[in-house]
Order: structure tokens, then C-alpha cells, then sequence
């Protein structure tokens, strides 16, 4: 019965796929409701929902709650390249919504500063035509951080672009990258499926001094990101003695 029900999600899956992709429905179609895509194919609901997920974490399936499904544009593939993100094509609109806040717990302890120590946030998502398609939060200690909020960028760009006044030299970015689920929240505002995978990110920036003067989180979902890492191992030639 399993290895069944299994076989109906893929079959269903593959053959709206096949509809998506050559163009029998448009992008941004909407797709018939779920009770009648359930009709049609001559299964339970439960089925129908799993066939959807796999579209949907395929990126060729969007589904808007309170509404339904539709087929979505062709994703736009991003590029992270270690210190910064470069994209495949042209660059993505980015919305921008700034926070004043104190920082506690995980986020003091990423930006080096004591419990309840101001600071600014900068939620920052990028869009493909209408739908979300990444997003980030950018932490920045209140005084570096501008009297307005900075100008939509193509993308959160390196720290300079969200810090105000002089601006610190920058020394050193660590990164730290792994695979997990989107939040509840960062699912909502991606639209994705909270079953699909996403790129974390966690990119802190220090100055000359060592003082952290940004720490952003990133979150690429995995239908449409992937990272790239080159190290250098630069040889320099020696020369014989004498």
C-alpha cells in the first residue's frame, strides 16, 4: 500500500510537471483546486498534497495560503561565492524594512556586544517578478548604523552599504554555511514549503580592532542557491641561496 501511494505522488508529480514545463500551464497559472486535482486523479487529498510538495520544492509550484496553487516563473539561480553573492543573471530587487532593537542572547553574543546593547536590524528580501525568492538579516551595532534607512541594493552588498558615517575597515569575514528547514517564519515569507531544504548562512564582519560591525543571516532555499568557496594557495617561487 505504501510503495502504492508512493507511486501515485510521483505519477502525479511527473505528469504536472510535464504540463508546467511545456507550457500547458503558463507561469502564474492558477492550478485547479486541490479537491479537484484529487477528483482527477482518482486519489485521497493527502496524495494530491504530497504530489504538490514535490513541485513545490522544485520551485515549479508555488502555493499561496488562502488561496492556492500556481505554477511559478523559472526560478532565478543564485551564486553565493564566500564574502559576498554574485548572481547567475540579473541582479534581484531587494526590499528593505529597518528595526531598531536590543540585542540578547544568540544575536549579542553574534554581534560581541553585553545583553540589551542597541542595534539595527535590516530585513532585507529579494524578489523574482512578485514571488520572495531569498532573504537576509543584516545586525548592525546602532552607531554604525545610518540616521535613514539605506537604499533597496541589488542584495545585501558588503558591510559599507548598510553602515552610516565613516565607514570601519573592514579586516576579516567568517562564514559559517549549513543545510536545515526554514523556520515557520522564514517559510511564510519565502513562500516555500517548510519541507524544503535552504542554504543558512551566518556571515560575521569585524574591523582592524576586532570589533563586529555587521552579523547577517542568510537564508537561500535550496531550489534556487548553491555556494562556491575558492581558496587561493598562492606559491611563491624560491630562490637559491648564493
Amino acid at each position: 500500500m505504501i510503495g502504492t501511494v508512493a507511486s501515485r505522488r510521483h505519477a502525479i508529480a511527473d505528469d504536472l510537471r510535464t504540463q508546467i514545463t511545456a507550457g500547458r500551464i503558463q507561469p502564474g497559472e492558477r492550478l485547479p483546486s486541490e479537491a479537484q486535482l484529487a477528483c482527477h486523479y482518482e486519489v485521497s487529498t493527502p496524495t494530491l498534497r504530497n504530489a504538490l510538495a514535490l513541485l513545490q520544492a522544485e520551485g515549479l509550484v508555488e502555493k499561496i495560503h488562502g488561496k492556492s496553487n500556481y505554477a511559478r516563473q523559472p526560478l532565478s539561480r543564485t551564486t553565493y561565492v564566500g564574502g559576498g553573492r554574485t548572481p547567475a543573471q540579473t541582479p534581484l530587487p531587494v526590499s528593505i524594512r529597518t528595526t531598531k532593537l536590543r540585542a540578547r542572547g544568540h544575536l549579542a553574543a553574534l554581534l560581541g556586544v553585553t545583553s540589551g546593547s542597541p542595534a539595527t536590524e535590516f530585513l532585507c528580501v529579494s524578489h523574482a517578478g512578485k514571488s520572495p525568492h531569498s532573504l537576509a538579516r543584516v545586525y548592525v551595532p546602532r552607531d554604525l548604523a545610518p540616521a535613514t534607512a539605506p537604499d533597496a541594493p541589488s542584495w545585501p552588498q558588503e558591510t559599507a552599504s548598510l553602515l552610516g558615517g565613516p565607514r570601519p575597515q573592514l579586516a576579516k569575514v567568517e562564514e559559517n554555511v549549513h543545510v536545515r528547514l526554514p523556520t515557520a517564519s522564514e517559510a511564510a515569507t519565502l513562500r516555500i514549503s517548510s519541507t524544503l531544504a535552504i542554504l543558512a548562512i551566518t556571515r560575521v564582519a569585524t574591523d582592524i580592532t576586532g570589533r563586529v560591525i555587521e552579523a547577517a543571516l542568510l537564508a537561500l532555499p535550496g531550489d534556487r542557491a548553491e555556494a562556491i568557496f575558492t581558496t587561493d594557495h598562492t606559491t611563491t617561487e624560491r630562490r637559491p641561496e648564493g
